[in-house]
């Protein structure tokens, strides 16, 4: 992609790449368009703290990579994203790395993020080694993964390996949902993050790039249905800002009753990061207030509240006792694959 006066667009300058940096990110690939940072629930557990909210799902957050194919390209400037937004969020140059590249890259550079803490007297050796195999990939750092057009045959590769693959999406992009169900690459989970129940609401709360983001949203929330012919978990997730999209529980149940997935998730907005310039700490929603507008929406559509966390302020609900059982299952299958990469891992290292 060229500007106006014809020079070559360059998204990432040496510049921008030395911040991102120092702010913790490693830029990766030869295209400069992906990144990993450590969660701090990866930071939490090797120091000997507690595991992120999606253990709900046997996620090891010492073992879970935080990554996004489309660093700073998305679709929308949400007025609560706690991202920095540049001029040009919603345009690339246009050049893409293959997605072996991307996974092989990640890993490593999640490595060297990790690296410190081999000495650290707060982290087990045998922790820091299994840090050092990730097994899960969070696609869900910044940007709108959905804009990458290999995103099927990324999420194919990650699996290919034996990882999950948690997709968290705004939405906007259906067709490309649609190539995950033609190519078969499903997603161990795929959220789909709804933020308003009306084109108005979607338009002021996300200052989107693109028309109709509220219909395309709606397209995208029904082939729920078809992810749910398969162990993929659907997961409706709502960012709660209060004060912004927390007065309408009767559309988001009406959206719930559409697309039938089988978690919601409410969680509650933080105040931090670049959303500091634009919302107030009064934005936040309490645990109770966030329960409180949980029950509103389950009095609705029949689901349940299933599980809290206080630390990152997040509900989740299910659709029923049969979908949580199977959630129960799949975890169970997922650290068997687990055990069998650590023992090819310690075979291959007493070669």
């Amino acid at each position: 992609m060229s500007d106006l006066a014809g020079q070559q667009f360059v998204k990432f300058t040496p510049e921008r790449i030395r911040r991102y940096k120092k702010a913790g990110y490693r830029i990766i690939g030869n295209n400069k368009h992906s990144a990993v940072e450590i969660c701090r629930w990866t930071k939490s557990v090797l120091r000997g703290g507690r595991n992120c909210y999606k253990r709900w799902y046997g996620i090891l957050s010492h073992r879970c990579i935080q990554m996004t194919p489309t660093l700073d390209f998305c679709d929308f400037s949400c007025k609560f994203c706690w991202r920095i937004f540049s001029e040009d969020r919603f345009k690339s140059e246009n050049k893409w790395d293959d997605p072996k590249t991307i996974v092989d890259e990640a890993i490593k550079a999640q490595q060297e993020l990790l690296i410190g803490f081999k000495g650290n007297p707060k982290t087990p050796r045998e922790l820091f080694e299994q840090a050092m195999r990730p097994v899960h990939f969070a696609i869900s750092l910044d940007g709108e993964p959905t804009l990458y057009p290999y995103i099927a045959e990324l999420i194919k590769e990650i699996k290919s390996r034996g990882y999950t693959a948690f997709l968290v999406t705004n939405g906007t992009m259906p067709h490309r949902l649609k190539e995950l169900l033609e190519k078969d690459a499903i997603p161990t989970n795929l959220y789909i993050s709804v933020y308003a129940t009306n084109e108005k609401d979607y338009k002021e709360i996300t200052n989107s790039f693109i028309p109709n983001p509220f219909e395309r949203v709606v397209e995208s929330l029904k082939l729920f249905k078809e992810f749910n012919k398969t162990d993929c978990r659907t997961i409706f997730r709502i960012t709660c800002v209060k004060g912004l999209n927390m007065h309408d529980a009767e559309g988001f149940a009406e959206l719930i009753k559409l697309s039938e997935p089988k978690f919601v998730e409410l969680k509650g907005y933080t105040w931090t990061g670049e959303s500091r310039k634009r919302l107030t700490k009064e934005h936040m929603p309490t645990l109770e207030e966030l329960i409180e507008f949980a029950n509103k929406i389950c009095n609705l559509t029949g689901y349940k509240i299933k599980l809290t966390d206080s630390a990152s302020r997040v509900v989740m609900m299910v659709r029923d006792e049969e979908v949580w059982r199977r959630n129960l299952e799949l975890i169970k299958q997922q650290m068997e694959r687990i055990k069998k990469i650590d023992e090819e891992a310690k075979i291959k290292k007493g070669k």
